[in-house]
């Protein structure tokens, strides 16, 4: 499955009060949690929905890109 190898961004937002992540490599794609873990387990939830309805809906599915380039 490739839903644990994409890119996630995680982050506190003090607006929020909670940790939030997101997936830039699937448009959209975002979580959140009152802890870092529970963020990482709801993203995993999202990435699987994510990718689900994309294939219900005949959608293209990117590949995972790996780590990020910087100069």
């Amino acid at each position: 499955m490739l839903m644990n190898k994409y890119k996630l961004i995680i982050y506190w937002s003090q607006d929020d009060d909670c940790f939030l992540v997101e997936v830039p490599e699937l448009a959209g794609c975002m979580a959140e949690g009152k802890t870092y873990t529970e963020a990482v387990l709801n993203a995993e939830k999202i990435i699987a929905e994510w990718l689900e309805t994309a294939q219900m809906q005949g959608r293209s599915i990117p590949e995972p890109r790996g780590r990020l380039m910087t100069a």
